[in-house]
């Protein structure tokens, strides 16, 4: 319990500013995860490194309200008129994460030998899914043509990067470098700042997009594991699709 009112607080934590529930909750997890891991791992002489996980059972804060926002069209249409000024790789991920609906961090680590020219596919490694689920989609033409471009800038093959770092070719671009430029086309194209709008309000306009694809589809295609994670986390419904919906059940019934 202390330890949750101090993060909540902000006093302790590397940002030192106030967190959401959300927060504390993934900071928890993840320590009950390394727990459990000590209390089944042994050392060299046969010894459990911890004989239980003491946090077994507790039960972790979460958000009754999360943010989960969604980019619009309009949105995704300003950051990619600007996406070339910012980088090319910054270009490459956006349009990936528009036409496959994948997380950044699966996207900015792909590899040259990931990807199928001729077949119009990705193979998105199970190391780079924040799950471990290892898939394979077929891709639009416009993420296609974005591959392309991405091979004229950087025309290597096999295991190199897609997107590499701008100081080291051989490794991919990371986290931070993502989000900065994220944060820097929303200032070029004009966007006022919104809180949850990211990278991750792509993955939630690729599966609202595809609302009305069977769910066993749109998990496939996005690379979700189970349907439920889609349903509570990830679909949001517009109002024209709302009063469709309705307009649909009234002429069903006559």
């Amino acid at each position: 319990d202390r330890f949750i009112r101090e993060r909540r607080a902000g006093r302790i934590g590397p940002s030192g500013r106030p967190v959401a529930d959300r927060t504390v909750e993934y900071d928890l997890k993840f320590l009950i995860a390394v727990l459990n891991w000590a209390a089944k791992s042994r050392d060299e002489q046969g010894r459990l490194l911890l004989d239980r996980n003491p946090l077994r059972g507790l039960r972790t804060p979460r958000e009754k309200n999360p943010n989960r926002v969604v980019l619009t069209e309009e949105e995704y249409r300003a950051l990619l008129k600007v996406s070339r000024r910012v980088d090319w790789r910054f270009h490459m991920a956006l349009v990936l994460a528009h036409e496959t609906g994948h997380r950044i961090g699966a996207i900015r680590q792909l590899r040259w030998g990931d990807i199928d020219f001729e077949g119009g596919a990705i193979v998105w490694r199970a190391e780079h899914d924040k799950t471990g689920y290892e898939h394979v989609t077929p891709v639009t033409d416009e993420a296609l043509d974005s591959l392309k471009e991405a091979r004229s800038w950087n025309p290597a093959a096999g295991d190199a990067p897609v997107m590499p770092a701008p100081r080291n070719p051989s490794a991919c671009m990371g986290a931070a470098l993502a989000q900065g430029w994220w944060d820097r086309a929303e200032r070029l194209a004009g966007l006022e700042p919104k809180p949850g709008r990211g990278w991750h309000s792509l993955r939630r306009k690729f599966a609202s997009d595809l609302m009305d694809q069977p769910l066993k589809v749109l998990c496939q295609l996005g690379g979700w594991k189970t349907a439920k994670t889609v349903l509570r986390c990830y679909q949001r419904a517009d109002e024209g699709q709302l009063r469709k919906a309705l307009e649909d059940r009234r002429r069903a019934r006559g």
